[in-house]
């Protein structure tokens, strides 16, 4: 019985290492290549930052790197609010329609996004707004909005409707009750459907391809135009520095926030 524990135990962790390998090896193997100095990934390798020092003079890349920083931000931004507010107005008012609503949350969330992006391309043509950032920039608050309202109506879930009575009962408006009652406590929902909406935005490629216009791209529209012409480690530079800087966005909202506990 014990070595069969053990063997399961062992295979557990040979799962969950290659698994993790799986996931983060392509990664590695990325950024490895960004400071290699050969072209072509000849190896072994010679150690060379050219690479990023070429994507400092790549005005492509950059520019659509700004953009979609730009759009993920504002997009953030007015998807956290919207969905937050949206969230609330579900847990506090019980209206006709309201299963309903909840319902329709989830398909735009499952729809793949070729069709989104299509549907979105015909209707804003036909509504006049035609292609543009401003356009991308609603398609991707679409496509943020139910993450946001799902993520955040999930956290409310564990919220105890007393403690906004109670708060009421001491004199509270209900302004007050929200910004330091309801919000505290729906803070971690509420930063992780922003993260999400971040995700979904700067990572959006087929609704930003369909809405983009020529010299107005966002980075993964341009990515995938420049390996259309021929890949560069350029791409791989500016794909280091945006895991890094992701992953120490995330390191730092998990310690401050607390998502895995006191410890």
């Amino acid at each position: 019985m014990a070595a069969t524990t053990r063997i399961l135990e062992w295979l557990g962790r040979l799962y969950v290492g290659l698994l993790l390998a799986f996931l983060y090896l392509p990664i590695i193997i990325m950024a490895l290549m960004s400071f290699n100095a050969s072209p072509f990934y000849q190896l072994p390798m010679e150690w060379t930052t050219d690479w990023y020092v070429a994507l400092s003079r790549n005005g492509q890349l950059i520019a659509a790197t700004w953009n979609s920083l730009g759009i993920a931000v504002a997009t953030t931004l007015i998807s956290t609010v919207l969905g937050t507010m949206a969230s609330l107005a579900l847990f506090r008012h019980d209206f006709r329609g309201k299963r309903l609503l909840e319902a329709l949350l989830f398909p735009p969330i499952a729809i793949p996004w070729l069709i989104t992006g299509t549907a979105m391309l015909i209707f804003f043509f036909a509504v006049g707004i035609g292609r543009g950032l401003h356009a991308i920039l609603l398609g991707h608050v679409a496509l943020a909005l139910p993450y946001v309202v799902v993520v955040v109506s999930a956290r409310l879930r564990t919220f105890a409707p007393e403690l906004e009575e109670a708060a009421r009962s001491l004199g509270a408006n209900q302004w007050q009750v929200t910004m330091r009652v309801t919000l505290p406590w729906i803070m971690p929902g509420v930063i992780a459907g922003a993260l999400f909406a971040f995700a979904v935005s700067f990572d959006q490629f087929v609704v930003s391809y369909f809405l983009s216009t020529p010299g107005r791209d966002t980075l993964p529209v341009e990515i995938y135009a420049a390996i259309r012409k021929g890949f560069t480690p350029e791409i791989n530079a500016v794909s280091t520095i945006i895991i890094a800087v992701s992953m120490a966005l995330m390191l730092l909202t998990a310690r401050f926030f607390k998502f895995g506990g006191e410890r």
